[in-house]
């Protein structure tokens, strides 16, 4: 079972839904999101997974491009 699963709540500033997806807390904090998370992974509602996707968008775009084969 993971945190999600077990009814976490979002770790944005200010929220208190249900969790809909856990990450990384240093790759969310890098996208520019504020979090009250201190451990390895943050849970984020799907509102703010949305806003996260948007706002890291340009570093996913250039880490898939790493892996990507000419």
């Amino acid at each position: 079972m993971g945190i999600v699963s077990k009814g976490a709540k979002c770790n944005f500033e200010g929220c208190d839904q249900d969790g809909a997806r856990s990450l990384n807390t240093s790759k969310v904090e890098n996208a520019g999101l504020r979090v009250n998370s201190t451990g390895k992974k943050t849970v984020l509602c799907k509102e703010h997974y949305k806003e996260y996707k948007k706002e890291s968008k340009d570093d996913r775009d250039l880490e898939r491009a790493r892996f990507d084969k000419f």
